[in-house]
């Protein structure tokens, strides 16, 4: 079962270097994630500027329903809470644990067991990775690990095309400076 975790790690870091587009990063890194751990879905949420709502950015076997299901607020989910709190997290049954905020949602989409982990950037908490199994199962050690290194790659993935956005913008700043110098 290990190597199919290097093999998934290593499928994660190729699609980081890949592009810095992170919408297609990240829809290959739910993918993988969820496939690695023979769980029927994977989501990536990022935490809206206000930090009070998680909104949506990549997922992978989930139905267009479920993923309309309603708005994940922080703070109506326990669960959400404690994963953006520096947390991993694993629900046995996540149509029964109060935590859960849309138990109905989950229970009709065919979802019983989820893990969650936080994706850190320099230690603040952007949002979470989140993988779903369709039956009761515990999550073991390695899968948690393997959970955290996704979650890791994940958000530097977020940064570096948040960082080569900024730079991109600077670059585009400074050019415009200077061509304005020369025109005068």
């Amino acid at each position: 079962m290990a190597q199919n975790y290097f093999a998934a790690l290593r499928d994660v870091a190729l699609a980081v270097n890949s592009s810095l587009e992170p919408s297609a990063v990240l829809q290959q890194i739910t993918e993988h994630a969820a496939k690695a751990m023979s769980c029927k879905a994977c989501t990536i949420r990022l935490l809206d500027g206000t930090g009070h709502f998680l909104l949506p950015t990549a997922a992978y076997g989930l139905s267009d329903t479920y993923m309309r299901k309603g708005p994940v607020e922080v703070g109506r989910s326990g669960l959400d809470g404690e994963v953006l709190g520096g947390k991993i997290i694993h629900l046995k049954d996540a149509t029964s644990d109060g935590r859960f905020q849309y138990p109905e949602s989950a229970k009709a989409e065919g979802l019983v067991s989820v893990l969650s982990a936080p994706l850190l950037v320099n230690g603040k908490t952007i949002g979470l990775i989140r993988v779903y199994s369709s039956e009761e199962r515990d999550f073991t050690p390695d899968e948690e690990t393997f959970m955290q290194a996704v979650a890791a790659l994940s958000a530097m993935s977020i940064e570096n095309a948040r960082l080569h956005d900024a730079l991109r913008n600077n670059y585009e700043l400074m050019a415009k400076h200077a061509y304005s110098v020369y025109e005068d």
